[in-house]
């Protein structure tokens, strides 16, 4: 499963991949997918989009979070999160209680990180069940958080 092979697929690599890469990095739909594919002569149907998106994408995740993880070479400075109470003992069990800042507004950043995924979900019409759901977010986070660039 952690192998990308792209053998016994009708369409290229680069068509799959560009597919894929709309697929999670926009909020766009199957059907979207498929006819930003065909405006550029693409013939390939939503079911197939989506099938695509289900075999590649956590394989794509995976390898990105592999690159992104080794080039971090330091640990953060501190951890902000709001007040839930479960993040305490998570935090300890790491060894990073000390870093854990719930300051009043600083977690503004993370929760507007929150927005682009809130909006693909409207746009879905929520998940239909846990699993579909944790399986995008996996996806997701890892394939918009790469491609997303911020104003500086």
């Amino acid at each position: 499963m952690d192998k990308l092979s792209y053998r016994r697929h009708r369409f290229p690599s680069i068509v799959i991949q560009q597919a894929v890469w709309l697929y999670f990095r926009f909020a766009l739909n199957y059907r979207d997918v498929e006819d930003i594919l065909a405006e550029r002569g693409i013939d390939v149907s939503y079911e197939i989009v989506r099938r695509w998106a289900l075999k590649f994408g956590a394989i794509i995740a995976r390898k990105l979070r592999r690159k992104l993880l080794k080039k971090q070479g330091v640990t953060p400075a501190t951890i902000v999160t709001d007040k839930l109470g479960s993040y305490n003992s998570a935090l300890r069990e790491l060894g990073v209680a000390r870093r854990h800042d719930t300051g009043r507004w600083k977690n503004n950043r993370a929760e507007n990180s929150h927005q682009p995924l809130r909006q693909r979900e409207r746009r879905m019409k929520c998940f239909k069940s846990p699993r579909s759901a944790q399986r995008f977010l996996s996806i997701h986070a890892a394939v918009y958080n790469v491609f997303n660039l911020q104003r500086i």
